[in-house]
């Protein structure tokens, strides 16, 4: 298994470390075959807070093709999240991914890159719900039905309605890609 981990700049720290966490504990302490591959649009991402990740590929070296899943975390407006989580070449990943049926697994407004692509028009999601719900409301102006819930599922995709889902949404889709039985294994010895 490949999970691909795509990086804005801008991006939440615990959002993407979530995703870091559980499926190196997967890997590492229950022999789960499973790949983490980080992405950006530069080699070098700047998130929230100035927290800086070298990432392992650039988005012209990812193909759709090599990977079961695509992560995609939230981000700050303040720190230019939407500056690359809206790029065309992300946009077109996102694409590839849902022709393919792959997962896709989103926390918080990580959803609305997924929305602007036009795979979650006519299917139901969530993102941010807090400070007057409005990136639900850009969201839904992407033809999305909003389910104020923590996670949403929707065939294919996982979307999350705040940082506090993180892990919540890593270990949903440490399951959809290996089995219930372990992420439950995962889930009890990382105290959750």
């Amino acid at each position: 298994m490949r999970l691909l981990v795509f990086l804005a700049k801008g991006f939440e720290t615990i959002e993407f470390s979530a995703f870091i966490d559980v499926m190196g504990w997967a890997k590492t302490d229950f022999d789960c075959d499973i790949e983490t591959v980080i992405c950006g649009l530069n080699s070098k991402v700047v998130g929230s807070f100035n927290v800086s990740v070298l990432v392992d590929k650039t988005i012209e070296e990812v193909s759709a093709d090599d990977y079961d899943a695509l992560a995609i975390p939230g981000g700050f407006e303040e720190f230019g999240f939407y500056e690359e989580a809206y790029n065309e070449k992300l946009l077109d990943l996102i694409r590839q991914f849902n022709s393919q049926k792959k997962w896709i697994a989103t926390v918080c407004v990580g959803a609305l890159p997924v929305g602007k692509s036009g795979v979650l028009t006519g299917r139901r999601a969530t993102t941010y719900h807090l400070r007057g719900a409005h990136k639900q409301k850009v969201l839904q102006e992407f033809g999305v039905t909003i389910v104020n819930e923590p996670i949403v599922v929707d065939d294919n995709i996982i979307t999350s309605y705040c940082p506090q889902t993180s892990y919540g949404v890593a270990l949903l889709l440490l399951e959809k890609l290996t089995s219930f039985r372990e992420m439950t294994l995962v889930k009890e010895a990382m105290g959750f």
